[in-house]
């Protein structure tokens, strides 16, 4: 005869199960609402924290996967349930309670490291690049989030292949994941392809919200997307997270330079430090050199060159990063190298960027 399992080694196996927006066990989050043994038949019960949660499919998938080792499991149903209200908050005091605040009313933690993704003019290729940088720090091991703050041109969803909305919990907002990235973008927000038509106090309550009310988990680094130019977004980061660092994104060419110098001063102007210099889009278009040169001019360091690639576009056009999708090619390579000079770097407070000097 088969022994029967035991309740317990159903719910230490459900510890492998983990949301996968929350990235936490279904057992941390107190949503396992019941298991039944009936002999070789075992029924799991999983309050989702909303109705009608897009990733149900994930949880079927774990849960199946979790309980097959088990001497005795012949077959498993899992049923669903919805949280109560009082479940959500006690959700969401719980969370909240696993981050230290990096400044007042923001729940970004005080130790993930904020990188504005920055750019003089629109067309060189920032938000792409912003996109692969995310996806480079991933596989460096990082824990790494994007806040797509380019709110006119909001395009990182489209990038990371990121269709599903966000889910409220007890108003905290959690964000989509997709390649182990959490995404926020105003564009989660907006009927089909609606146009942004907001003036400056509603660009900033946006950006305050995406960064109070999300639930940023304990990330190693959010990379923020930020909207071309020297406007309204930019002065709000700048006062919202105060020690935010800026890497600015030119192309080679003259004209690219010189307004990249813009969005590189007024990071300085904002207190946010100028982590450098990202020249992308090299080669025979529009040319090599123009991103040594600035980063000469402002006396930073150049953090890399990334070639023109058609791949980076076809790529994006289908929601999935060069640096996951063709991890060899030669942008790709150029693009983890920019994240591997930006992870070398170090951050203090009052400091700047921070390297190890050759003792001569």
């Amino acid at each position: 005869m088969t022994m029967e399992p035991s309740r317990d080694e159903i719910l230490k196996a459900l510890e492998r199960v983990v949301d996968p927006e929350l990235r936490k066990p279904v057992t941390e989050l107190d949503m396992v609402r019941d298991v039944v043994v009936d002999g070789g038949d075992v029924s799991v019960t999983i309050a989702l924290t909303v109705a009608g949660c897009p990733l149900r499919s994930s949880f079927e998938q774990q849960v199946e996967e979790a309980l097959a080792p088990i001497a005795g499991v012949e077959q498993v149903e899992l049923r669903f349930d919805v949280m109560s209200p009082e479940e959500r908050a006690a959700l969401r005091s719980r969370l909240r309670a696993g981050v230290t605040e990096r400044t007042r009313g923001i729940a970004v933690d005080a130790a993930t490291r904020v990188i504005a993704v920055a750019s003089g003019k629109g067309g060189v290729g920032k938000s792409s690049l912003t996109a692969n940088l995310a996806a480079a720090f991933s596989r460096l091991g990082r824990r790494a989030g994007v806040l797509d703050a380019d709110v006119y041109g909001h395009s990182i969803p489209h990038l990371l292949g990121i269709r599903q909305r966000p889910v409220l919990v007890d108003r905290m907002i959690v964000p989509p994941v997709r390649h182990d990235l959490h995404l926020m973008s105003i564009g989660f927000f907006l009927d089909d392809n609606g146009p942004v038509m907001w003036r400056g106090p509603m660009l900033h309550r946006a950006l305050e919200q995406f960064l109070s009310d999300v639930h940023w988990p304990q990330l190693d680094v959010l990379l923020v997307d930020m909207p071309p130019g020297t406007g309204d977004v930019s002065i709000s980061l700048g006062q919202l997270l105060p020690r935010a660092e800026v890497a600015v994104v030119t192309t080679p060419q003259p004209l690219a330079r010189e307004v990249a110098a813009r969005a590189a001063e007024m990071a300085r102007k904002t207190n946010m430090r100028l982590l450098g210099v990202i020249e992308n889009m090299a080669g025979e278009v529009f040319g090599v050199g123009g991103g040594e040169r600035l980063a000469d001019e402002l006396g930073v360091p150049l953090l890399g060159s990334v070639p023109l690639d058609p791949a980076v576009r076809e790529w994006g056009d289908r929601g999935e990063p060069l640096v996951l999708a063709e991890p060899d090619a030669e942008a790709a390579g150029a693009i983890v190298e920019i994240a591997e000079a930006i992870d070398a770097t170090a951050r203090e407070r009052g400091v700047g960027i921070v390297k190890s000097l050759p003792v001569l």
